[in-house]
């Protein structure tokens, strides 16, 4: 198989607040839309926009959700499928780890209302197998309701898994609440490598890879099987996060990853907008840089809808 690279947005839901209220002719009068449309233009980007069902309480009571989203660019959608997908996440931003000790029809109800909504404005056919679960650790509980619902890859959490200890500072952020809220018996904890400083330390559930796993399927269209659970696990990114870099480096990351037949790179919308409390005005940019380098490289976009059939 020829060198392939996967690029996937996380936390993806002002985009579409935005459509329905400002009603564009074109999905692509949009900016965001037509940022990630040039680069696809360019460079063949294909990108997987991993969807929360609504907005947060957090950022205001101006809230919004998926089930208010226009269909007005149902046949735009549909015209585009073959280098745009969309991909479960979680119902919104907060709390941090939304899945990590999550019953099974919490995450079935929140699947099956999220996929209900993208099939209503964008049609069939533009959600994918493969599922990034917000913050990542999903329980075996969660990962067996998308199991039933058609996915066939979850990205997962990796390194050294520990057992927790009891005590709270071993967590940044207040975490220790969410690890011990209806606690299921596969969370623990472990130490992340991270360009994020500031969490170093982090819980994990059932979707989660030693080292020794994640390395051997790190460059590679190689996955984890689950064969109780009909499922695959994969460390989902191995390229850049872009948000988490600066632009001048981002075309070294690329280079410095690009070590086998697979490169994946990730970022997150709300970097995007400029009322966002981290707002990066070269958002795009980034994007751009990383989408030329890639295909200079060699490497051509994909889902893993279209590939998974061939890799696992």
């Amino acid at each position: 198989m020829n060198k392939k690279s996967y690029f996937f947005i996380d936390d993806v839901i002002w985009v579409f607040r935005d459509l329905h209220r400002e009603r564009p002719a074109s999905l692509f009068d949009n900016a965001y839309m037509k940022g990630l449309k040039e680069a696809h233009d360019a460079y063949g980007l294909k990108v997987q926009l991993n969807v929360f069902y609504r907005t947060d309480f957090y950022y205001g009571m101006d809230e919004f959700s998926l089930a208010e989203m226009t269909d007005a660019y149902k046949e735009e959608w549909q015209a585009n499928k073959d280098w745009i997908k969309f991909g479960f996440h979680s119902k919104q931003e907060f709390p941090d780890y939304p899945f990590v000790n999550a019953d099974y029809d919490d995450v079935a109800q929140c699947y099956d209302m999220t996929l209900k909504e993208i099939i209503r404005f964008a049609g069939e056919g533009m959600f994918s197998v493969a599922v990034v679960p917000h913050w990542l650790p999903m329980s075996k509980d969660g990962c067996r309701a998308l199991s039933d619902r058609g996915i066939r890859l979850i990205g997962v959490s990796y390194g050294d898994k520990e057992a927790y200890n009891g005590d709270p500072t071993a967590l940044p952020y207040g975490h220790a609440q969410r690890l011990l809220n209806n606690r299921k018996p596969e969370t623990g904890i472990f130490t992340r490598v991270s360009p994020d400083a500031a969490i170093t330390r982090s819980i994990c559930s059932y979707n989660h890879l030693n080292t020794e796993e994640v390395e051997k399927t790190f460059t590679n269209f190689d996955s984890i099987p689950d064969p109780e659970l009909n499922l695959r696990y994969k460390r989902m990114c191995n390229g850049p996060i872009l948000n988490l870099i600066k632009k001048e480096d981002v075309r070294q990351w690329v280079l410095d990853c690009a070590k086998g037949d697979l490169l994946s790179s990730a970022t997150h919308e709300q970097y995007f907008y400029k009322d966002y409390l981290a707002y990066q005005p070269d958002y795009m940019e980034k994007i751009m840089i990383m989408a030329k380098a890639t295909n200079e490289l060699g490497y051509e976009y994909m889902f893993w809808d279209e590939i998974i059939d061939e890799v696992m």
